[in-house]
């Protein structure tokens, strides 16, 4: 799915930029100090310290940057070993922007059931205040992606993104934007706009997709996203577009079903 000197090249870029971007709770802006010791291969041995166990796993770890830690969780099943490596599933939160240090531990109601049939390992990392786009948070996904990938058993063929809300909007992004490292997408809840940067040229995603939707959704009119995927499934993206009857945007655990549905799709259709 992708080798080490892209991800390396990729990872050093993104150190880079955050650096020169400024930082604090109000503003959304992130600070790092210039003289930063910490490095990618000080995260990398901290990983490997770590004993993952069976079941949920709450982690707190020093990122690439002095003082500056990555809250999340980590998911892994009783069938997980060298033999029988699982698919990965990148599972982002909504209400990203809200500075919660346990809004990433909702999994219960959404997200491990609707992918219990397919025995997954699930990464949920916490947004920390900041919207999924920015770069510390682009940082933290994609270099949890690659490590977690070195230190567990996944099966690098089947890496999913998905997320509710703010978190499905990530999930558009990150198929936008790094397809390369995801087999597949499933937003949920969201809308995002993939006429970019250019309003003249629709842009279709080059990784399928699942896309779940509330009927009702009070905070994402339902014709607004309906917009959004005629355009990119004009452009040529393979998409499933499921509509959720009466549902609303506030009743995420019960969209169980439609994400199980989701899952059987995984199988049957992309991984088959």
């Amino acid at each position: 799915m992708r080798n080490n000197y892209i991800f390396f090249r990729k990872i050093g870029l993104l150190i880079f930029l955050i650096i020169f971007i400024s930082c604090n709770p109000d503003d959304r802006t992130f600070i790092v100090d210039t003289n930063n010791t910490r490095t990618l291969a000080d995260v990398q041995l901290d990983f490997s310290n770590i004993n993952f166990n069976t079941g949920i796993n709450d982690l707190l770890v020093e990122s690439t940057f002095n003082n500056v830690f990555w809250n999340f969780r980590v998911i892994v099943p009783a069938s997980a070993s060298p033999t029988n490596k699982r698919p990965l599933i990148m599972s982002l939160h909504g209400g990203s922007s809200i500075i919660d240090p346990e809004l990433h531990k909702n999994t219960a109601c959404l997200v491990e059931p609707g992918f219990e049939a397919i025995e997954p390992i699930i990464i949920r990392p916490n947004s920390d205040g900041f919207i999924w786009y920015d770069l510390p948070n682009q940082n933290k996904v994609l270099t949890l992606i690659d490590l977690i990938s070195s230190n567990l058993p996944v099966d690098q063929d089947k890496v999913v993104i998905t997320g509710y809300s703010d978190g499905g909007n990530a999930a558009w992004y990150y198929t936008q934007n790094h397809p390369e490292r995801f087999s597949a997408s499933i937003p949920m809840a969201s809308s995002y706009n993939p006429v970019r940067p250019d309003p003249n040229m629709p842009i279709g995603m080059s990784i399928p997709m699942y896309v779940i939707h509330g009927e009702l959704d009070q905070l994402f009119p339902l014709a607004t996203t309906q917009g959004y995927i005629d355009t990119t499934v004009a452009a040529g993206t393979d998409l499933e577009f499921v509509v959720a009857p009466l549902l609303d945007h506030y009743n995420s655990c019960s969209y169980v079903p439609y994400l199980q549905d989701a899952a059987d799709w995984l199988v049957n259709t992309v991984w088959n």
